[in-house]
């Protein structure tokens, strides 16, 4: 039997990156996914692939900011495929790169609403619908958690946020059986890791930052997600899991 065989999965920034490689591995592992993201011709080319390769989802495109939309993915999982059982809640983004004394309030306010009250609104429909338990899954990052960053404060501030946000849900919801978990990626290969710099001398230094002396591929990311997701985590919760390749302790 598939690892997620018979669960029903949303996967939000599901366009490009982690969020894509997770919905394609749900799928591949028998999960019926409903795919979000901002991108509408991106969420649909990846449906596309999922259903060629034989498994099952749905596209639904949006801001995940907006409280109807996150209702609306829910009420989508139910109605196509009845109910919801796994939610990684991972879109994001890097936001601005300048210090606390230029940054804005609208680019401080915008991190913010994204990375963090797109997790809130999220699991404010996604928990009701799990009515037999279910694995709420949150990426949040070693940035602010484990290690500080310079001219990254609403970034750090906003993920720092999602992993108090996992353990008051995981606290307020386990008796219910529902698991709350955040996931710490470190640095991967993606289009928003782009923005970092895609010069060779920044490739060389950010790799250079982890024990393991590279960069994540996508799809190492996502196979943590599913563990997350599956029954093999059925008694991990409330945990911040760091997959993030040695950067955190790593000093040379």
């Amino acid at each position: 039997m598939k690892t997620l065989s018979n669960k029903v999965a949303i996967v939000t920034g599901a366009s490009s990156g982690i969020g894509r490689a997770a919905a394609k591995l749900f799928a591949q592992q028998g999960a019926k996914v409903i795919a979000s993201a901002r991108r509408e011709n991106e969420l649909n080319t990846l449906v596309d692939e999922i259903v060629a390769a034989g498994g099952q989802a749905k596209a639904l495109a949006g801001d995940i900011t907006s409280e109807s939309y996150a209702k609306a993915l829910v009420d989508l999982a139910i109605s196509e495929f009845g109910g919801l059982d796994i939610a990684f809640n991972n879109a994001g983004i890097l936001g601005s790169d300048d210090a606390i004394t230029d940054l804005s309030l609208e680019d401080w306010e915008n991190t913010l609403r994204i990375n963090l009250t797109g997790c809130f609104l999220g699991a404010k429909y996604q928990i009701p619908a799990m009515a037999n338990g279910g694995s709420l899954i949150f990426t949040s990052s070693f940035v602010g958690c484990t290690i500080g960053m310079p001219n990254k404060v609403a970034y750090a501030a906003s993920k720092a946020g999602v992993t108090g946000l996992v353990k008051a849900l995981a606290s307020e919801y386990g008796a219910q059986g529902i698991r709350v978990n955040a996931l710490l990626p470190g640095g991967t290969i993606t289009p928003m890791a782009d923005q970092f710099g895609t010069s060779p001398e920044v490739i060389e230094f950010v790799e250079g930052m982890h024990a393991l002396k590279r960069r994540a591929e996508p799809e190492e990311i996502a196979k943590a997600a599913m563990y997350l997701a599956s029954d093999a985590a059925s008694f991990v919760t409330g945990t911040s899991m760091l997959v993030d390749g040695g950067v955190s302790i790593s000093k040379t």
